[in-house]
């Protein structure tokens, strides 16, 4: 391991993972009862491979679920466009779903594997890839000190660690320097994270920016946009995107708010979990609200007050719709979820007070006017209501929007820019 002994919180982390991995079947088999694991995949978790490894270089990038996957593909893009073969992986069955929809043609996917020694040896063993890009907030014990007894230089990409992650790991300061130790290089978002990462001792930190800027707005099947923007016809459009439990009935709240001003509102819930669209539409239901779900093929008609989309993947559709979005996760105390789409494409977020996981990107978009906090349902009816019905206002918020968005890119250059060395001594040692 490069060296050096671990710390001994890690090691019986590292030994109590591997007691743990007995229980792998039985916790992975409830996970599929939940609908969170891929049945016929659940090797992939235990690091057996289910593709051959392709010959050459391989780079292997890991994003934790749908946000990360998303903000790496372009990264991947040029990757796959300068001839390395790359190896996907990501934790959650939306990620890959992400993944064989959006990834270039040659990219394997795979499950990550749980974070226990024999599972990653397993997985290290067979892929051998000649650097590694974590796009994680989380640092995984095994993971690195496995990456680092190979001697596999490993960079972090779209770095982000929040104040209550860099608190967590200032508790265990041995720990965290040992396991950031093993990182090459740590590519942060901003200058707030880089001082914490920093802070914690990784060696080599640069401020990068965040990939998540540079990726193009999501794509929006044309047939059906043309679908739904009939049957939507000329209502006024309210959308909550990635809304979690607790937060839709605040919405049905605001749009009862709504309704007395604007009769014909149709209001559009995506939940982040689409498996809770059922219990979406009954709480509309209960409040004597008519409410069609996408994922039963229906699409909203001029009786429908809430349209519950509750599939996956068609976030572009709906933000092309709606001229103001409610982002989820803030409501809660989730941290908030990803704004950066909607104001790509024209849309006036309102969120509520918890965005800490993109606390300075809401920061910014509030400063320059292109965003808004409400907090509460009457809050979300009130900033609703007077951007709809002021063009003049939207536009000003929209444009503000868009140019704080904007002006934020450029991290993908910036990043490829940092890891071109590693990839020109990859190359080399190919030869």
């Amino acid at each position: 391991m490069k060296g050096r002994a671990l710390p001994l919180t890690l090691r019986l982390y590292r030994g109590a993972s591997s007691a743990a991995a007995l229980l792998a079947p039985v916790w992975l088999s409830y996970r599929v009862r939940k609908g969170k694991e891929d049945p016929a995949r659940l090797a992939e978790r235990r690091g057996y491979a289910s593709a051959d490894r392709p010959r050459g270089p391989l780079v292997w990038v890991h994003g934790a679920s749908v946000g990360e996957v998303i903000s790496v593909l372009p990264l991947i893009e040029r990757l796959s466009a300068r001839g390395f073969k790359v190896l996907l992986t990501s934790g959650t069955l939306t990620s890959s779903r992400v993944a064989e929809r959006r990834a270039p043609p040659g990219v394997i996917h795979q499950f990550v594997p749980l974070d226990a020694r024999g599972f990653v040896g397993r997985f290290l063993d067979h892929w051998a890839p000649d650097l590694v890009l974590l796009a994680e907030s989380e640092l995984w014990p095994n993971v690195l000190a496995e990456l680092g007894r190979r001697g596999t230089p490993v960079v972090l990409v779209n770095g982000r660690l929040s104040e209550r992650s860099a608190r967590r790991w200032a508790r265990l300061p041995r720990s965290a320097r040992a396991l950031l130790s093993r990182v090459d290089l740590c590519l942060a978002q901003s200058e707030e994270d880089a001082a914490r990462f920093r802070g914690l001792g990784t060696p080599r930190v640069v401020v990068c920016g965040n990939l998540k800027f540079d990726v193009p707005p999501p794509a929006a099947d044309s047939v059906e946009l043309q679908r739904l923007s009939k049957a939507v016809g000329r209502r006024p459009v309210l959308l909550a995107a990635s809304t979690h439990d607790g937060e839709e009935d605040l919405m049905i709240e605001a749009h009862e708010i709504l309704i007395s001003k604007i009769p014909d509102l149709l209001t559009i819930l995506v939940p982040r979990h689409p498996d809770r669209g059922a219990d979406v539409a009954a709480l509309a239901q209960s409040a004597d609200f008519s409410s069609r779900q996408r994922s039963l093929g229906q699409l909203p008609d001029a009786e429908t007050d809430i349209y519950v989309a509750d599939t996956i993947g068609e976030l572009g559709l709906f933000y092309r719709l709606a001229p103001v979005v409610f982002m989820g996760g803030s409501l809660v105390e989730h941290g908030g979820q990803n704004p950066i789409e909607p104001s790509k494409l024209g849309a006036v977020v309102l969120h509520g007070p918890h965005v800490w996981n993109f606390g300075a990107i809401y920061a910014q978009l509030d400063r320059d006017e292109g965003a808004a906090e409400v907090p509460d349902a009457l809050g979300i009816a009130r900033a609703a209501y007077a951007i709809m019905k002021d063009p003049q206002l939207h536009g000003q918020m929209s444009d503000a929007a868009h140019a704080t968005v904007s002006a934020l890119g450029g991290a993908l250059e910036r990043t490829l820019g940092a890891i071109e060395p590693y990839l020109i001594q990859i190359r080399l040692e190919a030869r």
